[in-house]
């Protein structure tokens, strides 16, 4: 039981890192976005 929590909980720690590094990245390519149509 104590493996199955355990595994468990390093699944969802890198579920939700994984999220928030695609997030990141979105937000970066946005941000590129924004600053090429400022510039034109």
């Amino acid at each position: 039981m104590r493996k199955i929590v355990t595994l468990l909980l390093i699944g969802s720690g890198l579920a939700l890192s994984a999220c928030n590094t695609v997030k990141g990245a979105g937000e970066d390519i946005k941000s590129v976005g924004e600053a090429g149509d400022k510039a034109t």
